[in-house]
């Protein structure tokens, strides 16, 4: 982790599946990523059906939007996760896959996991909105 972000769990709040209360950056450029979604290069998506394979797709895109402006998930100071569900299991198994996944760190700042009605595209299970502190 840089020394310029610091992720706490203050002691009279409740403890967290791996993500942390508070995410306080030190002054800097940030990046605010589009939501990504789980689109292949020519805009298909993915998976049609599986929450897995979405998520997979999902967490390659957030890797390529990251790596374009020089961040890792280590830069992630905030995430939201929104499923297209209202299953709670649904809920924990996206979000179990995305922090086993290769931006995994990313959600250890400061998240939020959302289950929603529905997301932009026909088909569309799972959606990232990621804000970066730039190094």
């Amino acid at each position: 982790m840089s020394p310029r972000i610091t992720r706490i769990n203050p002691d009279r709040l409740h403890p967290t599946p791996g993500y942390h209360h508070i995410t306080v950056v030190e002054a800097g450029r940030t990046a605010h990523l589009a939501g990504q979604c789980p689109l292949d290069r020519d805009g298909v998506l993915v998976g049609p059906g599986s929450l897995d394979a979405q998520i997979d797709q999902v967490a390659a895109n957030a890797l390529a939007a990251l790596a374009a402006v020089g961040a890792e998930p280590d830069d992630v100071v905030r995430s939201v996760i929104y499923v297209s569900t209202d299953v709670t299991e649904v809920l924990g198994a996206a979000w179990r896959r995305l922090t086993a996944s290769a931006i995994g760190p990313a959600f250890t700042t400061a998240s939020t996991l959302l289950g929603v009605n529905r997301l932009g595209f026909t088909g569309q299970l799972v959606e990232v909105d990621l804000t970066a502190a730039l190094p």
